[in-house]
């Protein structure tokens, strides 16, 4: 489905990440991948998971909240695959702090840092992106219910993720006449290592599997599933939408 097709991933951590699943599911798709990472610690993750599962990966040092290492790791995109047919971003970082008690006590620098990192990096990888992209392309983030439901203990990263939807919208509107797409998927709560850092997670997984349709939490190779539909040609006429996929918890009402 996706033979000779280029991608980069964003936010691969560890074997638990939404992101590697979706790589996974990409790889078997048929797609070369790059991966990129911040910091020696999850460079040595991402380095002994892809030795293992897709070995001569290209990986790249990229730092978003620095432009210059945004600016680097697309010209070795470049340098190395020619050409750009999708990007994943899955990157999401609020402090710690501000993911419990009020969202009334969120503190500036806590703000700042969470739309910064999760929201803002979504239209500044997509416009060093985009010029890599001469045939089309697809690009796809993860964001969650929280953005548009309160749901407790989320907080600022809520709002983060109301932010990545907006742009989401207004980005495929920019995006749209060079033939890119770009979609958001909303995933059910899966317990990766960031979700550990939203105050009472496991109760979170125990409503959601509770309410939802299916009776059960959404697995993350099926939210890989669904990135490898919106980054082939199967999708081609969706854009600026977000895709949920969570068992069916977001229909739910009373």
């Amino acid at each position: 489905m996706l033979n000779n097709k280029n991608g980069i991933i964003f936010g691969v951590a560890n074997k638990r990440s939404i992101a590697w699943a979706t790589a996974l599911a990409l790889h078997e798709a048929g797609a070369k991948l790059a991966f990129t990472y911040q910091g020696d610690r999850l460079k040595e993750n991402v380095e002994e998971l892809t030795n293992e599962a897709m070995p001569g990966s290209l990986l790249l040092s990229c730092d978003v909240s620095k432009q210059d290492e945004v600016d680097e790791a697309f010209r070795h995109i470049g340098e190395k695959f020619g050409r750009l047919d999708f990007l994943i971003h899955s990157i999401a970082f609020a402090p710690r702090e501000a993911l419990g008690g009020e969202y009334l006590n969120t503190s500036r620098e806590a703000f700042l840092t969470a739309l910064e990192i999760s929201a803002y990096s979504l239209p500044q990888l997509a416009r060093a992106a985009a010029p890599l992209m001469t045939e089309g392309g697809s690009i796809v983030s993860m964001s969650y219910y929280g953005a548009e439901k309160v749901v407790a203990g989320y907080n600022v990263m809520g709002v983060a993720k109301a932010a990545l939807e907006a742009s989401t919208r207004y980005l495929a509107k920019d995006l749209g006449p060079r033939n890119i797409r770009i979609n958001a998927i909303s995933a059910g709560p899966i317990q990766t290592l960031s979700a550990r850092g939203v105050s009472d997670f496991s109760t979170m997984l125990k409503h959601h599997a509770e309410r939802a349709p299916l009776g059960r939490n959404v697995e993350p190779r099926e939210v890989g599933q669904t990135a490898v539909f919106l980054c082939s040609s199967m999708s081609s006429g969706i854009t600026g939408e977000v895709i949920y996929v969570d068992c069916g918890y977001n229909i739910m009402g009373i």
